[in-house]
């Protein structure tokens, strides 16, 4: 069983949600599929879809205007969060501190986090890809998580630009992750490659050693793109 999970952005309606919930309802898989989708669409009920927030506050509650509590995304019913997202690391500045504060939130409500980690271009340039993925999942990682976590390897630099690194790349870094996680006793943890993720190479993608399903973002918005990646592997 793969892990298919969409990442919707600042995308989207209720109805589209339920619309695509209701295209997938049908479709014929054995995988793992969930739909992170903006704050707004949470709530809405599927057997065969999960839904999971795109983040979440590193507070529990308080004077934090514009922020969402993981108690909140849990009562609506979703079940997973992606943490630590590149554009979120980008554009709010957010380190592997607020990462792993983030994914204890999640994790104190019965929420999946997933915990994104990944290199920009300058770093792969410098070649410091190595490095920044394995601080990158030590720091953001709770101390005391179980294996009811999920880790997203990103490669910053091909997110919407239509890049994707070459099989050896991506399973030279997944399997540092799985040897990095093995290390923290978390064996076994899921790890989804994201970036650039389409019907065309899903399948090639997922075959490679140490990944365990991807993270699709524009691919995720319509049926028709987002079904042949669920399909794609048995």
């Amino acid at each position: 069983m793969k892990i298919i999970a969409g990442n919707w952005k600042m995308n989207g309606s209720r109805s589209a949600l339920e619309s695509m919930i209701h295209d997938l309802e049908s479709v014929d898989t054995e995988n793992k599929v969930i739909l992170c989708v903006p704050f707004t669409m949470l709530g809405v009920k599927s057997d065969r879809v999960a839904t999971g927030s795109q983040d979440v506050s590193a507070h529990t509650h308080g004077a934090f205007t514009g922020e969402v509590s993981a108690a909140m995304v849990a009562d609506t019913g979703a079940k997973y969060a992606i943490v630590g997202h590149s554009e979120r690391r980008a554009y709010h500045n957010e380190t592997n501190d607020i990462v792993r504060a983030k994914a204890t939130q999640a994790l104190a409500n019965g929420i999946t986090p997933i915990i994104c980690v990944g290199e920009t271009m300058d770093e792969k340039q410098a070649g410091k890809t190595m490095e920044i993925i394995e601080s990158g999942v030590r720091e953001s990682i709770p101390t005391d998580a179980s294996s009811d976590i999920i880790i997203a390897y990103e490669p910053r630099w091909a997110i919407g630009a239509g890049l994707t690194p070459t099989d050896a790349e991506i399973e030279e870094a997944h399997t540092l992750i799985a040897n990095i996680l093995a290390d923290m006793g978390l064996a076994g943890t899921p790890v989804l490659y994201g970036a650039s993720v389409k019907g065309s190479n899903a399948a090639q993608i997922m075959s490679i050693p140490n990944v365990d399903g991807v993270l699709v973002g524009g691919a995720s918005l319509k049926s028709d793109d987002f079904i042949p990646i669920i399909t794609s592997v048995k």
